[in-house]
């Protein structure tokens, strides 16, 4: 049962700022597909929800010097369903498409999602190979914030009290760059999420690398490491030296998904995986997605 609360629903981002300085417990409302089970199960009792569907400057989605500027109440199912994003950036709406389900895709917001920093985002570990900023407003200014320093750990971010999250941007691709995203899980939440993304040179080697781990660590971050051991190679080369280097790169959480060790094995397995996907698709081949309880976008 939801407790009372008074509810504030502001025009614009101004007035949602000023509303957070004078009450910095107050809790945002955007899609409130977490929010609300919290709410429910009586762990967060706000006095205050500020509303923020409402404000039209959030929920825009454009495509601006080359970058994806995505607003926080933009939904998951428009991300997917975008003609732009599908057309001139895929794998975000494929993904987009393989959020929890279409009740959460059509109510559940992309800045909510990274607001609320669930380890088992798919969103957050997917926009770190697009070096993703978010947007930050508050009473006294606006202020970018890279996703890696914005995620902090397990449902924390650098938001501060009187901040509201904006939008995030993404960075495109330099050309020839081809990317995969892989989910495994047997509950709705997955267990591990996998994004690389390789831009090749005109010799077809690795020029630059991008790889990500989520679900299985407190929060999700990119693996150096194996990036830097895959520049300079031809493409597809190492596989099991980048797939030990990610595994070791880890540091898994035990929980209902599975082990520390299990985790670590899963990411080497999946990682050397993802890398035959991403050959399949520089090659024109469609990648093998038939993996027991996986999706590969």
């Amino acid at each position: 049962m939801l407790r009372s609360f008074e509810l504030h629903r502001p025009a614009t981002v101004a007035e949602a700022s000023a509303l957070l300085a004078a009450r910095p417990d107050a809790a945002l409302y955007a899609g409130g597909t977490e929010l609300l089970l919290l709410m429910k199960a009586g762990l967060v009792r706000p006095a205050d929800v500020i509303d923020l569907k409402r404000i039209p400057d959030l929920d825009s989605l454009v495509e601006d010097d080359g970058g994806l500027d995505i607003g926080a109440t933009v939904t998951h199912r428009r991300l997917e369903r975008s003609p732009a994003v599908r057309a001139r950036w895929p794998l975000v709406a494929g993904v987009a498409a393989h959020v929890a389900n279409v009740r959460v895709r059509n109510v559940g917001t992309v800045g909510g999602n990274l607001a609320f920093a669930d380890p088992h985002s798919d969103l957050a570990t997917l926009f770190l190979v697009f070096d993703a900023t978010v947007r930050l407003v508050a009473a006294d200014g606006v202020r970018e914030v890279s996703l890696p320093d914005f995620v902090r750990g397990p449902y924390e971010t650098a938001r501060r009290a009187d901040e509201v999250l904006t939008g995030v941007r993404l960075r495109p691709w330099p050309a020839r760059t081809v990317g995969v995203y892989v989910k495994f899980g047997l509950h709705e939440r997955p267990t591990l999420g996998l994004a690389l993304a390789l831009t090749l040179d005109a010799d077809r080697r690795v020029a630059d690398a991008r790889l990500a781990v989520g679900c299985v660590s407190s929060r999700p971050h990119r693996v150096e490491a194996a990036e830097r051991a895959l520049v300079g190679r031809s493409l597809g080369a190492g596989a099991d030296d980048v797939g030990a280097l990610a595994a070791e790169a880890v540091d898994p959480v035990a929980d209902l998904h599975g082990g520390v060790d299990y985790k670590r094995e899963l990411t080497r397995v999946f990682t050397r995986r993802v890398l035959t996907a991403v050959v399949a698709r520089a090659e024109g081949r469609g990648p093998d997605a038939r993996y027991p309880h996986a999706i590969l976008v």
